[in-house]
């Protein structure tokens, strides 16, 4: 697990969120509201949700792009969970919250392979199969 996170407001701009994620090269930036988690934004829903459709980088926040509520797991759940959500949702990040719903880190895909490879190579055949 990555334990320094850096997120995003669901006031920040689009071309704020695509600068950070260029800065720190990220491809998924947590969006945090008071400290909770409320969200994932995705160079990929800001280049194809957002810059496809025509919407405008300055004036467009980030809250106004996020649809679906954020796939988690906790801090005392295992790899296995880890992997299994991965697989279920079809991603290959989860943000990790403590018991007060906190976000103290990011698990990915390649966290997973240098932990357990099986469970890795399980999540990421469910990640590939089509919606």
């Amino acid at each position: 697990m990555t334990p320094e996170v850096i997120v995003a407001s669901p006031n920040d701009t689009l071309r704020s969120a695509a600068q950070t994620m260029a800065e720190h090269d990220l491809g998924i930036l947590p969006v945090c509201d008071n400290g909770e988690l409320i969200g994932m934004l995705s160079d990929r829903d800001i280049t194809i949700r957002a810059v496809a459709r025509g919407l405008s980088l300055d004036n467009t926040r980030i809250n106004q792009l996020l649809g679906t509520e954020a796939r988690y797991m906790y801090e005392d759940q295992t790899v296995e969970d880890a992997a299994s959500y991965m697989k279920r949702f079809q991603v290959r990040r989860l943000p990790v919250l403590n018991s007060e719903y906190q976000l103290v880190g990011i698990i990915s895909l390649a966290d997973l392979a240098l932990t357990d490879s099986l469970a890795a190579t399980d999540a990421l055949i469910g990640i590939s199969q089509p919606a």
